[in-house]
């Protein structure tokens, strides 16, 4: 069995194995950047009728959530008015998007998803849980932490 040297573990790394690396590096960091630059913010605040918030809550909790995920919606949190009246019958959340086109296209196939309309209908076999849903796209502003 022959033995073979090992290079020298200081030897220099080549200039051409250096640049391509940074130039790797580089084009990672850009495709990313641009990548987080499409991303659209939705804000959507749904109000719901009488004494159907723990209802929402719930769907939410238990199905929607996981349904979003798999129509390429990303959560990126929920919340509860502090106001003592809106708090009764309020969720807002927010979610995020890749494109506008994108979130046109998610939420299309969310609507059409089979688990999702059996979830919603028997979510709502005692009166319709949501009144009425808003929702606004955004961009960050340039000082934003989110991108």
């Amino acid at each position: 069995m022959k033995a073979t040297r090992l290079a020298h573990p200081k030897a220099p790394v080549p200039r051409y194995t250096s640049l391509m690396t940074r130039l790797l590096g580089l084009f990672v960091l850009l495709a990313g950047f641009a990548c987080a630059q499409n991303r659209v913010y939705e804000l959507r605040t749904y109000t719901c009728n009488e004494g159907k918030l723990e209802a929402l809550k719930a769907r939410f909790r238990d199905h929607t959530i996981e349904i979003f995920k798999r129509h390429g919606i990303e959560s990126v949190g929920y919340w509860v008015p502090q106001d003592p009246e809106k708090s009764k019958t309020t969720l807002i959340y927010i979610v995020v998007h890749p494109s506008l086109e994108a979130a046109q296209k998610n939420w299309t196939d969310f609507r059409n998803d089979p688990e999702w309309k059996k979830v919603s209908a028997d979510s709502e076999l005692n009166g319709k849980i949501v009144a009425k849903v808003e929702s606004v796209f955004m961009d960050p502003a340039d000082f934003s932490k989110l991108k």
